[in-house]
């Protein structure tokens, strides 16, 4: 049966898996009702994969809510690739957006120069596999403060990495590359917005995430000092703060 339940839907990155918010998610109150899907080609979706533009992802995830009877507008929690997906799901289907969150993602298309990274990535994974890729990979997305500190978020990514399959890197890699801008997704929202952007990030340049944080016509920006490209591992508290409170922003305060 169709649940009016609030939905906060959450959307891993690029080599992750569901089992990245696990333990971010713990304690959400249970008025809540949580969905985190595996994208196409990670962690337990492992069927063939034809597109793995941003676009496909988006359509798999409003088939995986149709699935789950999630009918009502859900909140969306994207981080990095996740909040690509997200975006191209909001512009597609934003009747079923009640809120979106942003965790080091971007509205803005790749520079020719990140397009480029991208490609060179792909190259690499195909000629020496995912182990050697994941091994350079996962360590210079921690703020450098948070590169030893933090050893376990660091096994976790390395681990769900290189169980990852070469065809969903290299058309992951791909199709975020290909991906168009969605600034005017931003602008055009009618749904609160928040942005959660960490100092250190080298995926996501700091100056994109300012400028794009004054998009949304109803939209708050979290800038953390002690965070790279993984907020919600980095600075958890924070982060986890934040979205409760677009949650409640959204869907009322929850008892």
């Amino acid at each position: 049966m169709p649940t009016a339940q609030p939905t906060i839907v959450f959307l891993h990155g690029f080599a992750e898996s569901r089992e990245v918010w696990t333990e971010f998610t713990r304690s959400f109150p249970d008025t809540y009702r949580l969905l985190a899907p595996n994208l196409l080609g990670h962690g337990t979706s492992l069927a063939p994969v034809p597109d793995f533009s941003m676009e496909a992802q988006a359509r798999y995830v409003i088939d995986h809510l149709g699935r789950r009877n999630a009918t009502e507008p859900v909140l969306l929690v994207g981080h990095s690739m996740g909040g690509y997906v997200a975006l191209a799901l909001a512009q597609r289907y934003p009747e079923r957006v009640a809120g979106l969150a942003l965790i080091n993602s971007s509205a803005y298309a790749d520079t020719d120069e990140k397009r480029q990274a991208r490609e060179k990535n792909s190259s690499f994974v195909e000629r020496h596999g995912v182990n050697k890729f994941m091994e350079s990979f996962v360590r210079p997305l921690f703020a450098p403060a948070n590169r030893d500190r933090l050893p376990e978020a660091r096994a976790l990514l390395e681990d769900i990495g290189k169980a990852t399959p070469v065809s969903t890197l290299v058309g992951g890699l791909r199709g975020m590359a290909a991906r168009p801008d969605r600034t005017a997704v931003l602008r055009a929202a009618r749904f609160p917005v928040l942005l959660v952007a960490g100092k250190h990030d080298v995926a996501v340049p700091l100056a994109d995430s300012v400028a794009q944080a004054a998009l949304a016509p109803v939209g708050t920006a979290l800038f953390l000092e002690g965070s790279g490209h993984l907020s919600y591992l980095e600075q958890p508290e924070a982060t986890r703060r934040a979205v409760l409170a677009l949650a409640g922003a959204v869907f009322g305060e929850q008892p």
